[in-house]
C-alpha cells in the first residue's frame, strides 16, 4: 500500500552496554521475521478465499453467493482438501501486493533511503488482507527521491494488476442464466477493465463480458489489485498519490488533503460507503505528510512521472466499487431516483 515516512531514525545513536545485546535479535525479527510471520498468515487466510471463491466459479456462480463465502473456515473444516485450491487467488494477490511494495523498496535502496521489508496486513476482508506496506525510517532527502518512492509502487503494481485480469478474463467464463445473485456485487468496471476487455475480445470473441462473467479467481485479484492501485493513488496525506503531489507541490497537497475528506464522505453517501472510512482515515494526525525539502526542484522527468501517475488514477478509479453500498442505500434512499 502506502510506505510510511518517520522524521526520526528507527534506533537510537548510543546504546547503554545493558541492553545492546538484545538489540540484533529485536532488529533481526522486526527485519525478517515480522514479515515473514505477517506473510505466512496472510498466505492462509487469502487461499481460504480464495479456494471459496474457486468452488464457486467451478460451480458457474458468482464469487460470493452466500454468507458464509466470506468466512470460509467452516467450509473448510468440513472440506479440508479444498484449502489447495485457493492458490491461484492467493498467489496472484499477495505477488500484486508485494511487486506494489517493492517498488517502493527499491525506490528506497535507490535513494540510499532506509525502509522495511513489505508487511503484508492479514484481515477478515473479502480478500483476506487489509494490503501492504513498508515502514521508512528516515526523512527523504529530496522532492525527487519523494516522487520515485511514491511512483514506482503504484505503477508496479498497476502492470501487474491487468496482468492479472488479463489471465483471468481467458480463464474465466460465461455465468450461467439460473445463476444466483451474489450478495457483493463489483460496481462499474474501471477503464483499465473496458480496456483490456475490448482487446481481448479482438482476439478471441468467445471471452465474456464483466457483466455476464462467472469470474476466475485469478481475475477477482486482478481487480482487487487495481481497485488497491486507485485507493493508493488518492491525492492526500501519506498515501501514494499524496507523496506523488506533495513532490509537485507541498501547497497544494495541503489544500488537497484538508478538501478530500468532504469529498470523500459525499462519495461515500451517494455511491460507496467505504470512501467515509478513507476520509476518517485521511483525518488523522498520522497521516500528515512530514516536511520534505523544497530544494531542489523536481526535476522534469519526475513531472512527466506525475502526469503518468493521473493518468495509471484515471484508468483504475471508479466511485461506485461496490454496487448497493452506499450510506444511502443502507438508509433505503435513492437520491438518483425521479419524482413520480
Amino acid at each position: 500500500m502506502r510506505p510510511r515516512p518517520g522524521s526520526s531514525p528507527e534506533y537510537p545513536l548510543a546504546v547503554a552496554s545493558a541492553t545492546r545485546t538484545k538489540a540484533p535479535a529485536r532488529s533481526r525479527f522486526r527485519e525478517y521475521g515480522l514479515p515473514l510471520l505477517l506473510l505466512g498468515i496472510s498466505v492462509l487466510t487469502t487461499t481460504a478465499n480464495g479456494a471459496r471463491f474457486m468452488q464457486n466459479f467451478l460451480e458457474g456462480l458468482p464469487p460470493v453467493v452466500r454468507d458464509s463465502d466470506l468466512w470460509p473456515w467452516g467450509w473448510l473444516a468440513d472440506h479440508p482438501e479444498m484449502f489447495k485450491t485457493g492458490w491461484a487467488f492467493s498467489f496472484s494477490l499477495l505477488g500484486i501486493l508485494l511487486i506494489h511494495e517493492f517498488g517502493h523498496y527499491f525506490a528506497c535502496l535507490h535513494h540510499k533511503i532506509r525502509a522495511t521489508l513489505p508487511w503484508v496486513l492479514p484481515a477478515p476482508t473479502l480478500s483476506g488482507t487489509a494490503g501492504a506496506v513498508i515502514q521508512i525510517r528516515n526523512r527523504i532527502p529530496n522532492r525527487d527521491a519523494l516522487m520515485d518512492v511514491g511512483f514506482y509502487g503504484p505503477l508496479a503494481g498497476y502492470i501487474a494488476s491487468t496482468i492479472a485480469v488479463a489471465v483471468g478474463f481467458a480463464l474465466s467464463f460465461h455465468t450461467s442464466a439460473n445463476a444466483p445473485s451474489a450478495i457483493v456485487v463489483f460496481g462499474s468496471e474501471p477503464l483499465s477493465i473496458r480496456l483490456i476487455h475490448g482487446i481481448l475480445v479482438q482476439w478471441d470473441p468467445s471471452i465474456p463480458s464483466f457483466d455476464h462473467i462467472a469470474p476466475h479467481p485469478v481475475l477477482v485479484a486482478g481487480w482487487i489489485g487495481l481497485f488497491i492501485t486507485s485507493l493508493n493513488l488518492i491525492p492526500g496525506g501519506q498515501l501514494d498519490g499524496g507523496h506523488i503531489l506533495y513532490s509537485v507541490s507541498p501547497k497544494a497537497h495541503k489544500v488537497v488533503t484538508n478538501f478530500l475528506p468532504i469529498l470523500l464522505f459525499i462519495l461515500g453517501t451517494l455511491y460507496w460507503v467505504g470512501w467515509i472510512l478513507w476520509g476518517i482515515f485521511l483525518m488523522i494526525p498520522a497521516m500528515r505528510h512530514p516536511k520534505v525539502s523544497v530544494t531542489p526542484a523536481l526535476s522534469e522527468r519526475r513531472v512527466g512521472l506525475a502526469v503518468v501517475a493521473v493518468i495509471i488514477f484515471l484508468l483504475t478509479f471508479t466511485p461506485t466499487p461496490f454496487h448497493d453500498n452506499s450510506l444511502m442505500h443502507f438508509f433505503h434512499i435513492d437520491p438518483f431516483r425521479s419524482a413520480p
